[in-house]
């Protein structure tokens, strides 16, 4: 080292390009000798890494005519297909993986997760355990658990497992695989749940990915530089604790990087704002539409002389509070029924919500899904149903080409399909929101207006089947995800070119 100040200085080395060197010495070791086995693992690692995914994909296959029983190459190879939502083959591949080598604790945690997405709880539950009886101190063992046994109904037990698992490690790194240096973004999410579904977005071969679990965040913990800030948690009603500790990690940000302080998307202070009974309250002055009358109640408190004293009437429309799928929600007709419907949820409150009739003269009841993202709306798509819980999955859609015609024409035409009272009520609901990234499911009535039954951040853009039937809705999701890249690269002000041109992109 030299001692009079002369010498120049070395920048130091990127991650990303030490894994470029190491690939291109494992690629001049490979042009003059055939590669051991375990320099076969090492370059498919590196060539994942650096985002050259079918590269990757033949080099575990050829490891695995060689050691059929790699679990580590199972493992790893069921990721990859995982990724490209090849979810059959990455069960059979992970569970291939904990048959060689029962010890492997990473293919038990992958099936494990795999499992509890399939909704096998106990299945996944068993991976879990297993794991930890190997190893009591692995955290994605604890993190699993701590997830199902909050499901399955045993909230102190989950508690000690989260603890186990995100006390003292609140920030975690996820891999980065793309070819060019990475958009770092610190996602801040809830353990819990409630979280808005980014994977699909923060495409790994695009983004670097720094997952800040807010409710173990402290004042102490070291935040690594990042170009955006994604507030994940979209729940204000099951996730309240993590958006507070979201808040908590904005406002150190903000004090120790003042100005110079990475934008926000989807700010927790805005989002603490969206529960559902305040959103109806805040979006029912808005010319054009109609919300439903909303309030949370402790279960004892749910009766019909409760009810008639807050203005509802029967039927009334009883959810479980957290949940946004049709799973817990119920339609009480009669009084009768009440008591047996209450008991029938989880949890310790329901939410009773006004039933907002929105059939049409035609029978059918439709549910639009628009989007917004950084100011505009995206259609999404139109849900057609003759009976009222109606979700896409569950809408009579795939069995109706007249239904998907319908869509189709909501997709291509949406303000000529809702007309103009309603697109002018859909500005006003976005501009009240106030998020970046949010949705609205809703009905229109017989006078063209907005009935509103959810808004909110957590709604998701789900990639439609490949399916030949589904073809004229992929252009719509393909113009989600290229706003919500660009709304991403302006803030961070890194993107010029845009993930889709990186080979990332919904499939």
């Amino acid at each position: 080292m030299a001692v009079g100040g002369d010498a120049k200085r070395e920048e130091p080395v990127s991650p990303h390009a030490m894994v470029r060197l190491a690939l291109e010495s494992v690629e001049r070791l490979a042009r003059v000798q055939a590669l051991s086995p375990t320099a076969m693992f090492q370059r498919a690692c590196l060539l994942e890494q650096t985002g050259q995914m079918e590269e990757a994909r033949l080099q575990y296959l050829e490891l695995l005519e060689l050691e059929p029983g790699s679990a580590r190459a199972l493992n790893n190879l069921g990721n990859l297909l995982l990724g490209v939502q090849r979810r059959a083959a990455a069960r059979e591949l992970f569970e291939r993986a904990v048959e060689c080598n029962p010890r492997h604790l990473d293919s038990r945690a992958n099936l494990g997760n795999l499992l509890v997405k399939q909704g096998e709880l106990e299945a996944a539950r068993v991976q879990f355990e297993a794991a930890l009886a190997i190893d009591a101190a692995y955290r994605p063992g604890h993190a699993g658990l701590s997830f199902i046994l909050g499901e399955l109904g045993e909230p102190e037990l989950a508690a000690a497992h989260r603890a186990r698992a995100f006390a003292g490690h609140a920030v975690v790194i996820a891999p980065y695989r793309g070819e060019r240096p990475p958009i770092t973004v610190l996602e801040l999410v809830s353990v819990t749940g409630g979280n808005i579904r980014t994977d699909e977005f923060l495409s790994d071969r695009v983004f670097q990915r720094v997952i800040v679990t807010t409710e173990f965040y402290t004042p102490e913990t070291v935040l690594p530089p990042h170009d955006v800030v994604v507030n994940a948690v979209g729940d204000a009603d099951a996730a309240r604790g993590a958006l507070e500790g979201a808040l908590r990690v904005v406002e150190r940000l903000r004090e120790s990087a003042g100005d110079t302080a990475a934008p926000v998307i989807n700010a927790p202070l805005a989002v603490l704002r969206t529960g559902r009974c305040a959103v109806a309250e805040r979006l029912a002055g808005i010319a054009g539409v109609r919300t439903a009358r909303t309030r949370r109640l402790a279960k004892d408190e749910v009766t019909a002389d409760r009810l008639a004293a807050l203005g509802f009437g029967f039927p009334v429309l009883l959810r479980a509070v957290g949940f946004h799928g049709g799973e817990h929600f119920e339609k009480v007709e009669t009084a009768d029924e009440l008591a047996e419907a209450v008991a029938g949820l989880p949890g310790d409150a329901v939410l009773a919500i006004e039933y907002l009739d929105a059939r049409a003269v035609d029978g059918k009841i439709r549910k639009y899904r628009v989007m917004f993202v950084d100011g505009r709306l995206y259609p999404l798509h139109v849900a057609i149903a003759h009976h009222w819980k109606i979700h896409y999955f569950s809408a009579e859609m795939a069995k109706s080409a007249e239904n998907r015609a319908e869509d189709r024409r909501f997709l291509e035409d949406m303000a000529g399909v809702l007309g103009e009272r309603a697109m002018a009520a859909l500005s006003e609901i976005q501009r009240v929101l106030g998020l970046e990234y949010a949705g609205i499911d809703f009905g229109l009535n017989a006078a063209g207006e907005v009935l509103v039954f959810e808004a909110n951040a957590t709604m998701a853009v789900v990639i439609p089947e490949k399916d030949a039937r589904w073809d004229y809705r992929r252009g719509a999701v393909e113009r989600i995800f290229k706003a919500v890249w660009k709304m991403l690269g302006d803030k961070a002000g890194v993107l010029p070119d845009g993930p889709a041109a990186r080979g990332a992109g919904p499939s």
